[in-house]
């Protein structure tokens, strides 16, 4: 399988990898079919993403979506972290292989799941702002709760 460089940099050298203790919004998903689990942690403060990190297991190109993510949201609004599509990701990293492209789902995915529990956590329904999220899991299913 042919790899772009910078699938094989973010691979070997990823960004933004762990936990945040103070993070205010965690989102994991994960896809059943090829068992990548993608765990995104947001710190979000005046509706701006101030860190992010992730923790991520799975093969090498998750890892890599995972990475190229986290670097297009810091810094960025929700509003713009919530337009990041797989499709920007896999662009931002010089494409990705047909049987790899679930992975940058994985990772546009991860965002809107940690956005969602932020959401849930200030009290506000995530659904009409984020939609419904697939492949959610973990007690941070926040794409799946109702706010009562």
């Amino acid at each position: 399988m042919n790899y772009s460089e910078k699938v094989m940099d973010h691979f070997a050298n990823p960004r933004n990898v762990g936990e945040l203790a103070d993070a205010n919004g965690v989102g994991e998903v994960g896809n059943p079919k090829c068992g990548d689990i993608m765990k995104m942690y947001l710190k979000i403060e005046e509706g701006i993403i101030k860190e992010v990190k992730f923790k991520t297991f799975g093969c090498g190109a998750a890892i890599a979506t995972s990475s190229m993510a986290t670097e297009l949201i810091k810094g960025k609004s929700i509003e713009d972290a919530l337009k990041v599509s797989n499709k920007a990701v896999m662009e931002a990293l010089d494409g990705l292989p047909p049987v790899k492209v679930h992975c940058s789902v994985l990772a546009e995915q991860a965002i809107k799941a940690a956005i969602s529990d932020y959401y849930l956590k200030n009290g506000i329904d995530p659904i009409p702002i984020v939609g419904r999220i697939e492949g959610c899991s973990g007690e941070n299913a926040a794409c799946y709760k109702e706010l009562n």
